[in-house]
């Protein structure tokens, strides 16, 4: 099988022309690409998609200004293997990455995108694209695995899957430069707003391709300066309203940037978020959808999700399709001139195995710039599936398949209940059967998944209910978002929490709970309220 190094060479010479310089000189000049992710932010948090308490023109603007598409999806319910479904531009299943890692300390060793499934910015950097990935990465740690060696010439942030916000402060996961530590200066999502200007700046010359991947809205809730603006708001509203106002302004920084340098008109802006709101976490809102993140019901996975190419796709369009993040990934492709596999059809295992691996060069991304323009009839998709260990969902046409860890399945149907309120599944045993038929036929084409979540409940600690175990046993009660430790938000008897915080890194961790019992020689455990 061709390489998809040659894939792309010939297909880059196909475009351009492989034998004179001229002919790449006069070729028209490729889009820059800038794609802005989110990090748990809910469907109902942005102006366009009715937020009425936090005022986000910056990325209302992207969906003025080009589409909003009222039905697009993250390709799974939580933080890592999204991210991976984006860079893949294929479900991530199809090389088992299925969960989320943990603190990278506790990960297991098979943890990532592998090697040989290329990335979105290898495939552009190979293309001649300046590449710089600012923000959370989270999918992979190992030499090998990391941004600066996946693709990006250029990397400032975090490899794992949540940081502080605070300036100066330690985390577990330290702020990196190209894999080297930094201590950082302002509020985060303020400095990876410099770091991301100053990649374009330093882009002129060439196409770009800028990745900007929030932890904002992300835990934990650090106070900051943003929330001032917002005196009517209270709680974990009002801070998560700093947030997202940081996030929003961030964005209104680079898009100025661009558009200071001339080259608005030649940008492809994508904004989504990588799964839906954690309401209780953060107070972020899915409304009217049902669920939140880590579930497959909408508000688990229907994301706020926009797109702007100024000539290129008509401004004030609402996109009433499906669409699915890995679609982002087909669409740069598309956008810069590379040529990309149709998609690759569902086959059997025993069809994968004889015909050796699978074509990584191919997508399950579509390039959505036709459908938007009209050139393209239809939709960009009939079907779509997600997979999370024991509990999956299928969506065909307007019909969605619902299956939980501890309930029955349930169908809905989304043109009449997007909220999910009415589960059809009694009364309509044929199109169970029909959805149940699509997903076991989607999952054949998918891989076990490659590791399980590992932290400190899981790892060098003694199993629930031996000896010692009281207070791991209530850490893990506590621990809502399961990132191995208490943010105060969290823990269950907040009067204590700056005690027990003996580095003063914003989390309570079970070493540290632990000694601090120890120290007033208390045989009580805490509890969650």
């Amino acid at each position: 099988m061709r390489t998809n190094r040659t894939i792309l060479l010939i297909s880059f010479a196909a475009l351009f022309g492989s034998e004179s310089h001229c002919a790449i000189a006069d070729a028209p000049k490729r889009p820059n690409i800038v794609i802005f992710l989110a990090d748990d932010l809910g469907y109902a948090d942005i102006g366009v998609n009715g937020c009425k308490d936090i005022p986000t023109p910056n990325i209302d603007t992207i969906a003025k200004n080009g589409v909003r598409f009222t039905d697009g999806y993250a390709t799974h319910c939580v933080c890592s293997p999204s991210r991976a479904g984006l860079m893949s531009g294929m479900y991530q299943h199809r090389f088992g990455f299925e969960h989320n890692s943990g603190p990278e300390r506790f990960a297991d060793p098979n943890f990532g995108q592998p090697r040989e499934v290329p990335t979105l910015a290898e495939k552009l950097k190979e293309a001649g694209y300046a590449t710089g990935m600012i923000g959370k990465w989270h999918i992979g740690f190992k030499e090998g695995l990391r941004p600066q060696e996946r693709g990006f010439d250029y990397h400032y942030g975090f490899l794992s899957g949540a940081h502080t916000y605070l300036a100066g402060r330690q985390d577990n996961d330290p702020i990196v430069r190209n894999g080297q530590p930094v201590k950082t200066t302002k509020y985060l999502t303020d400095e990876f707003a410099d770091e991301a200007i100053g990649f374009v700046e330093r882009s002129k010359d060439k196409p770009f391709f800028l990745y900007f991947a929030f932890n904002a809205v992300h835990s934990p809730m650090d106070e900051n300066a943003y929330q001032d603006r917002f005196p009517e708001l209270t709680g974990k509203r009002k801070i998560f309203a700093g947030m997202l106002t940081g996030l929003d302004t961030a964005i209104g920084r680079v898009m100025a940037k661009v558009r200071e340098m001339g080259e608005e008109d030649n940008t492809l802006f994508i904004f989504y978020s990588d799964n839906g709101g954690p309401t209780s976490d953060n107070s972020s809102l899915n409304t009217p959808l049902r669920g939140f993140k880590g579930q497959m019901f909408e508000g688990g996975i229907r994301v706020p999700f926009a797109m702007q190419w100024n000539g290129h796709i008509p401004a004030g369009q609402t996109y009433r399709e499906m669409v699915m993040g890995f679609d982002c990934h087909a669409t740069a492709l598309a956008a810069a001139g590379i040529e990309s596999g149709p998609g690759i059809q569902p086959v059997s295992e025993d069809q994968e195995r004889q015909a050796g691996e699978p074509s990584w060069g191919q997508l399950d991304g579509v390039n959505l710039i036709p459908y938007l323009t009209g050139q393209q009839t239809g939709r960009p998709h009939d079907q779509l599936f997600w997979r999370a260990g024991q509990q999956h969902a299928a969506r065909v046409g307007d019909w969605k398949l619902v299956n939980t860890r501890i309930e029955p399945p349930m169908i809905f149907n989304l043109k009449e209940d997007i909220s999910e309120s009415k589960d059809l599944a009694a009364t309509q045993p044929e199109k169970l059967k029909e959805l149940q038929t699509a997903f076991a036929e989607w999952e054949k084409i998918t891989k076990p998944a490659q590791w399980t979540r590992q932290d400190g409940r899981t790892q060098a600690y003694p199993a629930k209910g031996k000896a010692g175990s009281r207070i791991q046993d209530a850490l893990r009660n506590a621990d809502r978002n399961a990132d191995g430790k208490l943010s105060r938000e969290e823990y269950p008897q907040p009067g204590i929490f700056n005690a027990v915080d003996a580095d003063k890194d914003g989390f309570a961790t079970l070493e540290e709970i632990r000694a601090y019992y120890q120290s007033i020689r208390s045989k009580a455990s805490f509890r969650k309220d």
